[in-house]
Parts: C-alpha cells; sequence; structure tokens
C-alpha cells in the first residue's frame, strides 16, 4: 500500500519564483540556489538574444513570428544551460548569497547548534 507523505517533498524549481520564498517546505539554501539559477538564466537570455541579432538576419516571413520563435529559442537553451550547471554563475552566486544571507544557519549547521536568535547576533 502507497501511503503519501503528509507534505510531498516540494522542488525549488517546480515553483514560480513569486510563491518561492513564502513556501515553508523548501530550505532557505534551496531557495537561494534556485534563485541563483533563475538568475543566471536570466542573464543567458540577455546574452545569447544580444549574440542571435547580428548572426540571424531576419529571415523572409512574418517578422513577428520569427521574433517569438527566436525568443522562445533563447528562453529554453538559456534555461538548459543554466540547469545543466555549465555555465558556473548560480553557483558561485549562491555560495556567495549563502554566505552573506545565510551565515547564522550555515555556522549552526556546521557546528551542529541550534540557529543563533537575532537578538544575539552582533551588528
Amino acid at each position: 500500500m502507497n501511503v503519501l507523505a503528509s507534505h510531498p517533498r516540494v522542488e525549488a524549481s517546480q515553483l514560480p519564483l513569486e510563491s518561492l520564498a513564502r513556501n515553508s517546505n523548501i530550505s532557505d539554501a534551496d531557495k537561494v540556489a534556485e534563485v541563483s539559477r533563475q538568475f543566471e538564466a536570466v542573464l543567458l537570455r540577455q546574452i545569447m538574444q544580444d549574440i542571435r541579432k547580428p548572426v540571424l538576419a531576419p529571415a523572409e516571413g512574418d517578422a513577428t513570428a520569427n521574433g517569438i520563435y527566436a525568443d522562445m529559442i533563447n528562453n529554453q537553451m538559456a534555461d538548459s544551460i543554466s540547469r545543466s550547471g555549465g555555465f558556473g554563475l548560480a553557483k558561485s552566486l549562491a555560495a556567495q548569497l549563502t554566505h552573506q544571507v545565510l551565515p547564522r544557519a550555515s555556522a549552526a549547521e556546521e557546528e551542529g547548534n541550534a540557529p543563533v536568535p537575532k537578538e544575539q547576533i552582533p551588528k
């Protein structure tokens, strides 16, 4: 008999960016990693759009349709490159954000202690 968990594991990549921050089923580290990956994908889209402009001269036909298909190709390629981890920006960004944004959580996990309350953290 299959019994489903009351809180099924939710992958950060399955959620829209707007609801990612509010979801308590996803760890902060996973949230940072997904936001970093999505930022990398946005940057890659911009790079690819600028690269493809001079390379792909407008072909005969409907320019609007060609633009839509070119955007779809750019989006899919950027997302695929970002998910593969080959570009590396997301990994570096996630490491920096984790170090800056989540220092209390990562330090407590490394020491095996509970997270430090905000009141005890020097400013």
